[in-house]
């Protein structure tokens, strides 16, 4: 259904070295860049996900957030842990969420200019790692 989508960001640089912690950890990188925006995707020239150098930033309200697909549960550790490191802020911490169901494992972020992501994977998990045998509702 969706092509791409686009955020506006205050700071190209602070958001894209955020981005880049983000969703390098879930296997995305930068597919394109110029002076006023950085396109996330898998290949050259196909961003999924673009940010655009605009003021002011006006991030949307309760209720809107994106989810990025993640491979895997440590994956979705660091994404988490990669961008706290750069300025991301904690909106729930990687764990199971069992309101979503028995295998949704996220995490929640809020990104420098106040855009509210998720990391998540919703997957029986492989072979255990300590993050899998950890539990949070959110």
């Amino acid at each position: 259904m969706l092509h791409h989508l686009s955020f506006a960001v205050a700071n190209l640089q602070l958001s894209g070295a955020f981005y880049d912690a983000a969703l390098g950890a879930l296997g995305y990188r930068r597919v394109f860049e110029d002076d006023t925006a950085i396109g996330y995707g898998v290949e050259d020239g196909k961003d999924k996900f673009c940010l655009k150098l605009r003021s002011p930033v006006i991030a949307p309200g309760p209720g809107f957030h994106l989810a990025f697909a993640a491979p895997s549960r440590d994956a979705v550790d660091r994404f988490h842990s990669g961008a706290l490191a750069v300025g991301g802020r904690d909106n729930g911490p990687p764990g199971l969420r069992q309101d979503y169901g028995p295998n949704y494992y996220a995490a929640f972020l809020v990104d420098p200019d106040g855009h509210r992501i998720e990391a998540v994977i919703n997957a029986v998990p492989g072979p255990q790692s300590s993050s899998e045998r950890v539990s949070v509702n959110a």
